[in-house]
């Protein structure tokens, strides 16, 4: 167990003098790489005495909390035994909560600071605090705290202000975040790629391209941010157009940059594109952790799930979440055969299936109109695993109930439901019975729960109004459609994306082809 540390700094001499005189110390500096080297350093330090130093004990505490090899549970035990913590040993350990997966213990610790300690905080201490907010989406608390920094008049700081403008803008609460930065008499490039993240990330993609294109200087972050943000706002072309600028002037994308292309690839079904940035990968090393599992869900979304399973075969390692990916894209591309073949294989690996893998079979189970098959599976999850069915598994049933036809047993699902059902779970009752002829009144019922989750969603009285007509209520049927009139609703055209030689083509139901190209 640590031992108790007081607070007494070395006489006169400087901290770099003090380390260099104790060769253990120094390790800490040099040699220290796993938090075994440190405890073995530590219990040297404990047999010297030298552990009750200040100086010695945050060296300590800094490794504990703050590297890579951190250990925040060892961390806390040698904070709790420093008899009168300084402002470095609080800020230190405060740190490295909110850098953690438990960023409310550094709240915690920030608020025991507050009520306990005699050091206030400083300027160090806050952006830690805000960061654990923002972590834990807790905007409104830190908004709280920012008052106080107004009080102490901090709010010129530039690392305080923008973690405070960052807090604001990953948290959505957009307009204390605009307000910070147009206030800002300075702001850089940390204030600006915050602001560009937070209006993506809320949906306002031209306010956020607005910046991006003011703002002075441009680093990694710039690029990869608006990148990612074009991607999240389903605009993949503006993604891909942008991303051959950032190549232009040799700027490196992240590996997240990178998933978020090969995902802009799927939705596109652009597959020269997504192999393109596959061999990108492979040319410049880029970690395969995350991408692996992102290039099977292009290359099964484009169509090629030779490739997709190649890339499978071929993965260093193939954890739960690469079966899933595959099993999921096979379900999608109409490999229903495959999908549950692999499903029997991860059943005879070392792994277990969860609720994602359910879905993929449900999801086959559906899509190949085989209802035995997916109350076979709903079996085996609930009661051969013991998993609880969430809400995709009960809008694959009822999707794979209502396919078949079997509009009664797809609307008692519904009524006995657990968690309340989704517009994936109303649209595909309403689907099948408009598809099937099944009960008015179960359409009905199905088209005014559609409507309260969405009083704009214009399938719903699409679908209704086929329903009446097919049941020979022709003057129900023109009301829906007059409705749609009224309300100045319409019904978005189907459209198709299709690749042809490296450029991507839209084509719009009634209407003609047009380049959209990347």
């Amino acid at each position: 167990m640590p031992a108790c540390f007081s607070s007494f700094n070395p006489p006169s001499t400087s901290i770099s003098k003090f380390i260099s005189n104790h060769p253990h110390l120094s390790m800490l500096e040099t040699s220290c790489r796993t938090i075994t080297d440190l405890k073995q350093i530590h219990a040297h330090l404990l047999k010297t005495g030298l552990a009750a130093d200040t100086i010695a004990a945050s060296r300590l505490l800094t490794f504990c909390a703050t590297s890579a090899a951190a250990d925040l549970n060892y961390a806390l035990s040698l904070f709790r035994r420093i008899q009168k913590p300084n402002l470095f040993t609080w800020n230190t350990i405060i740190r490295g909560f909110s850098r953690s997966s438990n960023p409310h213990l550094a709240i915690s610790l920030f608020i025991e600071m507050l009520n306990t300690s005699e050091i206030p905080p400083s300027n160090l201490t806050y952006p830690s605090i805000f960061k654990a907010y923002t972590q834990l989406g807790l905007a409104e608390d830190g908004a709280q705290l920012h008052g106080r920094i107004i009080k102490q008049g901090l709010e010129s700081d530039p690392f305080i202000r923008n973690s405070i403008i960052h807090m604001y803008a990953n948290c959505g609460l957009l307009m204390n975040a605009c307000k910070l930065f147009d206030e800002s008499r300075e702001r850089d490039i940390v204030a600006w790629n915050s602001m560009i993240m937070g209006l993506a990330k809320c949906g306002e993609i031209e306010e956020s391209w607005r910046l991006f294109c003011e703002i002075p200087f441009r680093n990694e972050i710039s690029w990869n941010t608006m990148i990612s943000g074009f991607v999240r706002n389903g605009r993949w072309i503006e993604a891909f157009h942008l991303f051959h600028e950032m190549q232009s002037k040799q700027v490196k994308p992240t590996e997240f940059t990178l998933v978020s292309l090969l995902n802009a690839s799927a939705k596109l079904g652009a597959l020269e594109q997504g192999k393109w940035i596959h061999d990108y990968i492979k040319r410049n090393n880029v970690e395969m952790n995350v991408i692996s599992y992102r290039d099977r869900g292009m290359y099964c979304k484009c169509g090629d799930v030779e490739a997709a399973r190649l890339v499978f075969n071929n993965a260093s390692r193939r954890g739960l979440s690469s079966w899933n990916s595959m099993m999921l894209g096979l379900a999608t591309s109409g490999c229903y055969e495959e999908a549950f073949g692999m499903f029997e294989e991860l059943e005879s690996s070392n792994l277990r299936p969860d609720a994602v893998s359910f879905v993929a079979v449900l999801t086959a189970s559906s899509h190949s109109l085989r209802v035995d098959e997916a109350r076979g599976y709903w079996r085996l999850m609930t009661e051969g695993y013991g998993i609880e069915a969430r809400i995709e598994h009960y809008g694959c049933m009822v999707d794979a109930l209502g396919r078949a036809g079997r509009i009664e047993e797809a609307a008692e699902l519904v009524s006995s439901m657990p968690v309340k059902p989704d517009a994936a779970v109303w649209g595909s009752l309403l689907a099948a019975c408009s598809k099937h002829g099944g009960s008015v009144e179960v359409a009905e019922w199905a088209a005014g729960n559609l409507r309260l989750l969405d009083g704009n969603d214009t399938s719903a009285r699409v679908l209704m109004s086929n329903v009446y007509a097919a049941g020979g209520d022709f003057g129900k049927a023109v009301e829906e459609r007059r409705e749609m009139e009224r309300r100045r609703m319409e019904k978005q055209p189907g459209c198709s994306l299709i690749e042809v030689n490296g450029e991507v083509h839209e084509f719009v139901a009634g209407g003609n082809w047009h380049l959209i190209g990347i």
